[in-house]
């Protein structure tokens, strides 16, 4: 089933992928079947162990086979197709972060099949799930938002495989990346707003320490202490109650509803007794309550520059770039 032939222009080892990918098609194998072994593969063929080695490793960084520890190597897809695996590792899904995976899929190429993977900012699923997919993917992707020590597990990956997204911890720097200036970000556009926001008698943060990008609450605290704004960080909106003639600037949808739900509660209304301030832009904000003035980067560039770098095999680090649009909340 697998013979290589000499001197026909075409590497060994791409002889025994494209016989395994006929065998595959032609239905002499099926998903389940083991593959003659690597040491019958180099004797029949008179090759080193390393080319058998090579082609196999090509295959199972694709998804069509895997190896199996005592036993062999075994078809698990019969898509041939399928030239590149990704592996994408988000902290969570939300609209905003399904935005930047759907433009990603739509900037490559539809030989490129993408798995993605979430950790819900837990670091033994983050450590886990690279640990049992290390070496099974062409490239990777990963988000490790505010996660400390994750070099210690990306280590485990090749080093110009990685790409880092979002937020770049100091140990990961190394790595190429498309990344957002949280610190720059919001202090840079609170500026810019800042006519709006000088009207109000105090400036809230609602931040989650274990969710929240670091330079957030960096950046946030130089602009109020620059302005001289009055101004609180809150770890939630639940348990406290409005206070009129305030602002409050909100890094997560669920705190947005929150807030509505409660200033309606209270009798109040937008502008005239609080402000809002929300991160990350969707249709939602510009519909609700009239439009809600939001601090946002562009998701689906970010997951265009990185279908980008990867297709082209850049190691550039790319800042984002963010914005403030001004509606109907401040």
């Amino acid at each position: 089933m697998i013979e290589v032939k000499k001197e026909i222009g075409i590497p060994k080892y791409k002889q025994i992928i494209n016989a395994i990918e006929n065998a595959i098609e032609n239905g002499l194998l099926k998903k389940g079947n083991q593959l003659p072994s690597i040491n019958t593969i180099k004797n029949n063929n008179k090759l080193s162990r390393d080319t058998v080695l090579m082609a196999f490793n090509e295959l199972k960084n694709r998804g069509i086979i895997e190896s199996i520890v005592g036993k062999g190597y075994y078809v698990i897809s019969e898509d041939i197709n399928v030239h590149q695996k990704i592996f994408l590792l988000f902290d969570e899904l939300n609209s905003f972060k399904e935005d930047l995976y759907n433009s990603f899929l739509e900037n490559l190429e539809d030989t490129i099949q993408v798995d993605i993977f979430f950790h819900h900012f837990n670091e033994a699923i983050f450590k886990k799930l690279i640990k049992d997919n290390a070496g099974s993917y062409n490239y990777y992707v990963i988000m490790p938002a505010n996660l400390e020590n994750t070099s210690k597990s990306i280590q485990l990956l090749p080093d110009d495989k990685v790409y880092i997204l979002d937020q770049v911890p100091e140990d990961l720097v190394a790595y190429p990346s498309i990344y957002q200036n949280f610190e720059k970000s919001i202090y840079k556009n609170l500026t810019k707003a800042s006519g709006f926001v000088s009207k109000y008698n105090k400036i809230n943060l609602i931040f989650s320490e274990e969710k929240q990008p670091k330079g957030i609450l960096k950046g946030f605290t130089q602009f109020c202490e620059q302005s001289t704004m009055p101004f609180e960080i809150l770890s939630t909106v639940k348990e406290t109650p409005l206070i009129k003639g305030e602002l409050y600037v909100l890094l997560d949808d669920i705190s947005l509803l929150r807030i509505i739900k409660k200033m309606k509660s209270q009798n109040m209304t937008l502008v005239n007794d609080i402000g809002v301030i929300s991160y990350n832009d969707t249709l939602l904000k510009e519909i609700v309550e009239g439009g809600i003035t939001t601090i946002t980067t562009d998701f689906n560039e970010m997951g265009k520059r990185l279908a980008k770098m990867i297709l082209n095999k850049e190691q550039d680090k790319v800042e984002n770039p963010n914005k403030l649009i001004i509606r109907n909340s401040i």
